[in-house]
């Protein structure tokens, strides 16, 4: 709701009339009018920030001088050092990062009653939704009973959780949950939450029209932002203080033009293009910053597509990706359903405060880039990071590249042979093509079927994730690849996990209706789920068969799937390589079964009648795709879909729970379990102090993410989680996933630097959470840093650079706080994890200089001083004294990236919640 303004920003309230009703809004032309400065040339994104600082001027958070910077912005090339304070209209959650965001809220209402405060004051002041879609795990595939069989445990593994969000619902006010099955958060939004253009009354009671924003609690947030939307990810804790009233601390941030020219291609999707756009941003180098794309080529790219590249923001490491209202966001909010007095609304907001984009739209911007759709050729992206990009034609190549580097210098049993278990005699080898000595191989038997396996053996193939399933080109494209395939004889490999997981059920309708669903099944992509499954590592065990001969042999099996993340470790536990796909590529590779095959050139395999088939034989043509979208994603499919999106099934609706406004920590969960963040808090916050004779934890490398830091998928009965589990009698079929538990802390804290890929520099050629303890011995991460804390020993992290990319997951910075880490010192820093460590009381650092850990030699044998911190101001830079264990001593500079005042305040009371806690408990 707009809070009362400044008497100078009340000179930009006009009115403005669309539909039947007449609305209030703040005029960035009237500001301008009122002398407060030229905003004409400021990009569609940035005028979304200035008209909220129009809205919430009061003189004091938001004043004058803040309005006048965004001037000042343009006339100094795209640039600002202004600090504001900006406040999205509603936050949007999903579940893995739901769940501690509410059970945070239901401590903060026990920490302010122990201060003497009313626990109803813990309440969001802004709309909250909360969609429940990283649950549903693929344990069944391949046929009709899927579904059903995988929804049925996904209640089973997670109805503590489920209580839990209900209670929630009922505790919290505008807190709303959107039950299990109905869709992907990202993808819900944008299909239904999402209105473009935002009202609400405000303090008067006038309806009041403004642009709709958000931030929420995972980093591909960003997608909304396809629909003119301005959204991004943040971590559980910083959309806890937004969803409080505390404003989001910002410097007015750059903004990259990317210009967009051209049409795509006959046989190119929107894949293939965000894959080139990911690649050509990482390198130009826009984290922390607003991309803006513009250009003629918006004229030749659908919603669904814009929707594609703004999903992968995070992965190109910018803020957003924005793209400005125009004729075809009105043409997307008809066809999705919305209310025709909004879409009026809509268009008359964005012409009467320059915001809409037409031929004339024509912004300053801090720097840009260009890109041709007309060059863009189909693609794949792999096998570790969303930007290494590989055109489709050099893909095989490339494969056989990564596995000559991996298997190079080892053990060359590159071709030995493995003894066959199996009954009737081994399969025939056979070559693997492109193999030139390095590939290992292995044989297997699934039921009835033998057959060899060896690097680049897919094993899994996933039509997955809010990126790709929200368009509907591309799926429809992927079940006329389908169709082709199966009129041919053509079917999936015996060792292909296959499984479609829609971003919602609006997706299932066009399928349908198109009668290419019955054409997925046939080849083993029968529905699993609406959720992100694969996408977040939950693609569920492969058969013990595979997942055996993978683990004996030592074969690095590979992963398809049409999602935005194939980061180390985070897929599936077999699997070593991933590649991101278009879902019509998915279905191909399927097909093929092998990464080592050039699907350009070569066989897919053979048809009815013996003849060969090729991808060009079942790629449809767009005209195709463009006419069956046409005709089956109708205006009605969407509204009957969302009609009832609150509601849930028979099983949501029977989920029972209290009406207690504060929760009733069952003592015997290992699901939910009531914080330390705020027990025996006091009512005054403390100082920052300097480091002393700090340990090392772990040295670790270049783009770390926040899935080596948190990893959200399953673990092992060996790990420490797994062991704490053990000890209170759940059994390992029931440990669920990282994700599931992050609403206890004791198995979060021992996940923390737990992936399974994860390397500590301070270990010779050791994978997994291990580390060196007090003693000097081998150790996981937990037990050590457990250790340090019984001797009162402050810890540090060291990094390379892109530290914490990756999801907005806020477990990466509260495990590693619990843990006793007190710094993390790095070459660079993501934006969203920065942030969540701020707000969690750990103070991030980047090395200046040129020095990083290599240069300084570091063992993690040494002790760290860090000193200057008592007195520290924002980004100032500070001495750090590097302890060698032969005694010497080296001091360097490092930069403290608390960016912002507000931020110093957070360190001192020991995190952003603390500070709101204590804020309220004090406010009448």
């Amino acid at each position: 709701m707009p809070i009362t303004v400044g008497q100078d920003s009340a000179k930009a309230r006009k009115t403005l009339s669309a539909g039947n009703q007449s609305f209030a809004y703040y005029s960035i032309p009237a500001a301008e009018a009122a002398g407060l400065g030229d905003f004409s040339k400021l990009p569609a994104a940035l005028k979304v920030v200035l008209e909220n600082m129009l809205r919430f001027e009061d003189g004091k958070t938001v004043t004058l001088d803040d309005i006048k910077a965004f001037a000042a912005w343009a006339q100094d090339g795209g640039k600002s050092t202004r600090e504001i304070a900006y406040r999205p209209a509603r936050v949007l959650m999903q579940d893995f990062t739901g769940v501690p965001a509410v059970v945070d809220l239901a401590a903060m209402r026990d920490g302010i009653k122990a201060l003497g405060g009313d626990p109803q004051k813990i309440n969001p002041l802004n709309p909250v939704d909360l969609v429940i879609d990283h649950s549903v795990m693929i344990d069944e595939f391949g046929n009709p009973r899927a579904f059903q069989m995988n929804v049925d445990r996904e209640y089973e593994r997670n109805l503590e959780r489920y209580t839990f969000l209900k209670w929630g619902q009922k505790a919290f006010n505008n807190f709303r949950v959107v039950p299990p099955g109905t869709g992907i958060c990202h993808q819900v939004n944008l299909e239904y939450l999402a209105q473009t253009v935002w009202t609400d009354e405000d303090q008067n009671g006038e309806e009041v029209a403004y642009p709709d924003t958000l931030v929420g609690t995972d980093s591909h947030t960003t997608m909304v932002n396809g629909a003119a939307v301005l959204g991004w990810g943040v971590g559980g804790i910083e959309a806890e203080a937004a969803m409080l009233g505390q404003p989001i601390s910002m410097l007015i941030p750059e903004v990259v033009g990317f210009k967009l020219t051209g049409k795509m291609v006959e046989g190119t999707t929107g894949t293939d293009l965000v894959l080139k756009v990911v690649e050509m941003l990482r390198e130009k180098g826009v984290v922390s910053k607003f991309v803006e794309f513009y250009g003629d080529g918006l004229d030749n790219l659908p919603l669904a597509d814009r929707a594609t590249i703004a999903n992968m923001a995070p992965e190109y490491g910018a803020t957003c990706g924005f793209f400005p209202i125009d004729a075809e966001t009105l043409r997307y909010l008809e066809m999705t359903g919305r209310d025709t007095d909004r879409i009026a609304l809509v268009e008359q907001y964005a012409k009467d405060n320059g915001m809409w984009r037409d031929g004339s739209y024509d912004p300053v911007y801090t720097d840009t880039l260009e890109l041709d759709m007309g060059t863009i050729v189909p693609a794949i992206s792999g096998p570790k990071r969303p930007q290494d990009y590989i055109a489709l034609d050099k893909a095989a190549t490339a494969f056989g590249d990564y596995i000559k580097g991996v298997r190079e210098g080892k053990d060359a049993s590159a071709r030995e042979e493995v003894r066959w278990e199996g009954e009737g005699g081994a399969p025939e080898p056979h070559d693997i093509p492109g193999d030139e000595g390095h590939h290992k191989r292995g044989y297997a038997q699934v039921g009835d079927d033998k057959f060899q396996m060896h690097d680049g053996s897919i094993v899994i193939a996933s039509i997955t994730s809010c990126t790709n399933t929200s368009n509907p080109y591309v799926m429809i494209g992927a079940g006329l690849v389908a169709r082709k395939a199966r009129e041919l004889g053509l079917n999936r490999k015996p060792w292909v996990k296959t499984s479609l997981a829609p971003g919602s059920q609006v997706v299932s309708a066009y399928l349908e209706a198109a009668e290419l669903q019955e054409d997925l099944d046939a080849i083993g992509f029968n529905l699993v789920g609406y959720g992100c499954t694969t996408c977040i590592g939950n693609s569920g065990p492969l058969a013990p068969e595979i997942s055996k001969c993978i683990s004996d042999n030592d074969l690095i099996a590979t992963s398809v799937l049409s999602g935005n993340r194939n980061f180390e470790g985070r897929i599936s536990p077999d699997v070593r390589a991933n590649y991101l796909a278009s879902p019509p590529l998915v279905v191909a590779y399927a097909l093929v079964g092998d990464m080592n095959v050039d699907i350009t050139r070569e066989s897919l395999g053979k048809d009815k009648d013996g003849n060969d088939v090729f991808l060009k034989d079942i790629w449809p043509s767009s005209k195709e795709i463009a006419d069956l979208v046409e005709r089956t994603v109708t205006r009605a499919s969407f509204q009957e879909k969302y009609a009832d999106v609150f509601k849930g099934d028979e099983k949501w609706r029977e989920v029972e729970t209290t009406d207690a406004q504060t929760y009733d920590w069952p003592p015997t969960s290992t699901y939910v379990q009531n914080p330390p963040y705020f027990q025996d808090m006091s009512p005054e916050p403390g100082t920052i102090t300097n480091i002393e004779d700090a340990g090392i934890l772990a040295l670790l490398g270049d783009m770390i993410t926040t899935d080596h830091i948190s990893p959200a998928g399953s673990f092992k009965e060996s790990t420490p989680a797994g062991q704490y589990l053990v000890e209170r009698q759940v059994p390992v079929r029931e440990f669920n996933s990282y994700g599931s538990r992050r609403g206890n802390h004791e198995v979060m804290m021992r996940g923390t630097f737990a992936n399974i890929r994860i390397k500590n520099e301070m270990l010779d050629g050791v994978e997994g959470g291990y580390t060196k303890g007090p003693d000097g011995e081998q150790t996981s991460i937990f037990d050590a840093a457990m250790a340090y804390q019984e001797q009162g020993k402050p810890l540090v992290i060291f990094g390379g650079e892109q530290y914490g990319a990756g999801s907005s997951r806020d477990w990466a910075a509260k495990g590693t706080a619990l843990l006793g880490v007190k710094a993390v010192i790095a070459e660079s820093f993501e934006r969203i994890h920065r942030s969540n460590l701020v707000g969690m009381g750990v103070i991030p650092f980047e090395f200046t200089g040129g020095e990083t850990r290599k240069s300084l030699k570091l063992t993690g044998d040494e002790s760290v001083t860090i000193t200057g911190l008592d007195e520290i101001k924002p980004q100032q830079e500070v001495p750090c004294t590097i302890k060698y264990a032969d005694g010497t001593e080296k001091t360097i500079q490092i930069k403290c990236r608390i960016d912002t005042a507000i931020e110093i305040e957070y360190v001192e009371h020991g995190g952003v919640l603390h500070y709101v806690l204590r804020n309220l408990a004090k406010a009448a």
